[in-house]
């Protein structure tokens, strides 16, 4: 869709009429009328006595004539010049309006169980956050979930994968790609408890990682209903042998 823009600005004025400045400019004409006639009459009177002075004066007196013929029209130019170009006209101009938010979301090549086969937890490890993120939501699309989206980030408030369940839930993941001695703990918990059912709107809420979780992250977990997926449900989850966060 293309949708017409003007350029905003201000409508271009008029200069006010000034009295002053016409008053000044007649009077500039009329002493130039007058001087260059009481030239010329001086100039007639003394051609008899002096042929030669009447010449000079005759061609100086030409000569002012035509420098005052051409400086009007070079002031006039001056003054544009100092003022700027010309105001133009605003033209309308063709943006691209944003995509819909269909249009822009984010698809995955869907893959089977056998894709998923060779990648064990380890496998995972060695991805990069990113990376990481972008398998976990292949693997929500592998097993029927739609509208699914990476939403990690700066200002990704918890979640890093959203999606819908093939039963119509929303499903809110939490990807943490860490070491095998690096475990998940229960202030990590917390902090995704505390936007995932209330801002995220979960049915289904689980934190998946490469490693594993503290005893306290596991205990706050059950508690708030939050599902713990380490790095054995994973690696079941991607060879096909184990279930979904959404079928627990």
């Amino acid at each position: 869709m293309v949708t017409p823009v003007r350029r905003s600005g201000p409508p271009p004025t008029r200069k006010a009429f000034s009295l002053r400045k016409l008053s000044a400019s007649f009077g500039v004409v009329v002493i130039g009328v007058v001087g260059v006639g009481l030239t010329l009459k001086k100039a007639v009177e003394g051609a008899s006595a002096h042929p030669a002075s009447s010449v000079i004066v005759g061609v100086v007196v030409l000569a002012a004539v035509v420098a005052f013929l051409r400086w009007g029209p070079r002031r006039r130019a001056a003054r544009t010049a100092l003022g700027g170009p010309a105001p133009v006209a605003p033209e309308a101009r063709a943006v691209e309006s944003p995509p819909g938010p269909d249009a822009g979301a984010d698809h995955f090549d869907v893959m089977d169980a056998g894709d998923f086969a060779a990648t064990d937890a380890g496998g995972f490890a060695a991805m990069d956050a990113d990376a990481f993120e972008d398998a976990v939501a292949r693997l929500c699309e592998r097993d029927g979930c739609h509208d699914v989206r990476v939403v990690g980030g700066a200002n990704d408030l918890g979640a890093d994968v959203v999606a819908v369940a093939p039963d119509g839930r929303t499903v809110v993941l939490q990807c943490k790609r860490y070491g095998g001695t690096n475990k998940v703990g229960s202030q990590e918990l917390q902090r995704f408890g505390g936007t995932c059912f209330a801002v995220h709107g979960a049915d289904v809420a689980a934190v998946i990682t490469t490693s594993d979780f503290t005893e306290p992250a596991v205990e706050y977990a059950d508690r708030c209903g939050i599902l713990c997926f380490g790095h054995p449900a994973l690696s079941n989850w991607a060879a096909g042998t184990g279930p979904a966060p959404w079928e627990q």
